[in-house]
């Protein structure tokens, strides 16, 4: 592991809290068939849930962090899309969110993702699950799959990041809290466009067109300081901050499936038809 001195309490400041986070509960508690949930332990009497559409073993799998306003549940249907490509998708949620305790903060929220990932690698260790590790991020997500790629980089193969920021004090001005009111710098924040430099790993960023929330610019940003070798950038035309999907469909998956098949030396099935 690479030691990321950084800390995150200036973020955890309750005008920012009251933006970053938009925790709820969930109303349904059986994942579909070909998930099981998990729970999580990150602190003394807390856990996230974790819900893992499994693929099979040997394929790769994708641990992913979801947007601010999101939960593991809604990933219901997109999982199974995932697992139709052949890949695996582990999605967890935060703390206080769908079926997790607790409360959200900056700091737990990094705090965990380290938690979360090493109880993966326990997991799939157990499970005898032979496929190798991407982290993907979506949105506020994306700090933490970033913090985990800057993190283990000998324990994954490849880093996804979907709608996500280079710089916080922009991202939270666009959500309403002028951050220089309240003492604050973006080396108080989450750093993603300084850790991105130092990922060597391949990378894959997608980012919608007209996102409002966060400008396909930020994107650019993180794409053009990633040193990694094998890196791809691709921006949907016509899709917003939550709508990249939407406006690709399948083929979202297939980009992803592409992108993980190379990087985890993976050749794609060839078909062949008989003649009689």
């Amino acid at each position: 592991m690479t030691e990321i001195p950084f800390g995150y309490a200036k973020l955890d400041h309750p005008d920012i809290l009251a933006v970053l986070f938009h925790p709820r509960k969930d109303v349904s508690t059986q994942p579909p068939p070909n998930a099981v949930a998990h729970d999580i332990s990150v602190a003394d009497g807390i856990t996230v849930e974790g819900r893992l559409h499994l693929s099979d073993p040997a394929a790769p799998h994708i641990l992913f962090f979801h947007g601010n306003g999101e939960i593991v549940s809604d990933y219901d249907d997109i999982g199974p899309m995932y697992i139709a490509v052949g890949l695996n998708f582990l999605a967890v949620d935060y703390r206080g969110y769908g079926n997790s305790t607790g409360t959200p903060t900056a700091s737990s929220m990094m705090a965990d993702a380290h938690t979360i990932f090493s109880w993966i690698k326990e997991w799939m260790s157990r499970e005898n699950r032979t496929g190798s590790l991407i982290v993907m991020g979506r949105s506020l997500g994306s700090a933490c799959a970033i913090e985990l790629a800057a993190s283990y980089p000998e324990d994954i193969v490849g880093l996804i990041i979907e709608s996500g920021f280079a710089h916080t004090l922009p991202l939270l001005l666009t959500l309403g809290v002028d951050a220089n009111t309240l003492d604050f710098s973006e080396m108080n924040g989450f750093k993603n466009a300084q850790k991105i430099s130092g990922i060597a790993k391949p990378t894959l960023i997608l980012h919608g067109q007209f996102d409002e929330i966060i400008p396909v610019a930020s994107a650019e940003i993180l794409q053009s300081l990633s040193p990694a070798k094998g890196k791809e950038f691709q921006m949907v035309p016509g899709a917003d901050h939550n709508t990249i999907i939407e406006k690709t469909g399948r083929m979202y998956f297939e980009v992803i499936k592409r992108f993980t098949d190379k990087i985890a030396c993976i050749k794609p099935k060839r078909y062949v038809s008989r003649r009689k």
